[in-house]
């Protein structure tokens, strides 16, 4: 398989996934969404949004009823819940367990949020599970990922992180 070809295979795009979820948000707040709502909440046009939306009707992700009000078909929601349960999980995994500010995990998260695979993300529940165990293992894992901090040789020879150039010099900050 060749990996980068995966990327196409995905379920939805990003623009799309925030659509849907913008139809999430706004049926949770008002009680309906029409275009304009969701074109005024992602600030771009009804005329862009009504494009946006004809290929999720077809995917049957979004319904139209005869007054214009979108909703989420069943099909639509799962994917909802699973893309908001997946950013949920990504940022915490960034911010508590990394310790990536919570503005840039915010903005990671939603980045990754539509790609993670549901296999990828129940792992990441199931680190969550065993961190939030409490055990001593725990404990002492978290504690000494928050204390390690090491100081880079940039020599992949005595790197057992790196393979042939030092990831960290690759890697610049932001």
């Amino acid at each position: 398989m060749e990996t980068w070809k995966e990327f196409d295979q995905n379920v939805i795009s990003h623009s799309a996934a925030h659509h849907l979820m913008a139809i999430d948000d706004l049926v949770g707040k008002l009680g309906y969404a029409r275009v304009s709502d969701v074109a005024r909440l992602l600030s771009i046009t009804r005329g862009s949004v009504s494009i946006s939306l004809q290929p999720l009707k077809k995917a049957d992700l979004v319904l139209q009823d005869e007054n214009r009000h979108l909703q989420l078909s069943p099909k639509g929601q799962a994917l909802v819940d699973a893309i908001k349960t997946k950013r949920s999980l990504i940022e915490r995994l960034l911010t508590e367990l990394l310790g990536v500010a919570e503005d840039w995990a915010k903005v990671d998260a939603c980045k990754i949020e539509h790609l993670l695979s549901n296999t990828s993300a129940q792992r990441i529940v199931q680190l969550f599970r065993f961190l939030d165990s409490g055990t001593p293992t725990v404990s002492a894992f978290t504690e000494a990922l928050r204390a390690f901090h090491s100081d880079c040789s940039h020599d992949p020879k005595i790197c057992p992180t790196c393979e042939k150039d030092c990831m960290a010099e690759r890697l610049p900050e932001d």
